[in-house]
């Protein structure tokens, strides 16, 4: 059984744990970029997808990883 403390987060949650604002969550959700589900109208987040979402953003695809290579030399 899930926990019932915890397992569950809040846009605002995420936005804390991510560091991030909360505009950037919800265009993330609602563009279906990041995992989430509507629970009554408002976002909701499980803490193992966001986790596993982490994962695969910090470790990317290769295509990703070259992108990023090549725009490195764009900014100054």
């Amino acid at each position: 059984m899930a926990e019932p403390d915890g397992d569950i987060l809040t846009l605002d949650e995420v936005a804390a744990y991510l560091k991030a604002g909360k505009r950037t969550i919800y265009r993330l959700a609602a563009s279906g970029d990041i995992p989430a589900f509507k629970l009554g109208g408002t976002w909701r987040f499980s803490r193992s997808d966001i986790e596993s979402w982490i994962k695969q953003q910090s470790a990317g695809s290769p295509e990703r990883a070259a992108s990023k290579a090549s725009n490195k030399g764009d900014r100054k």
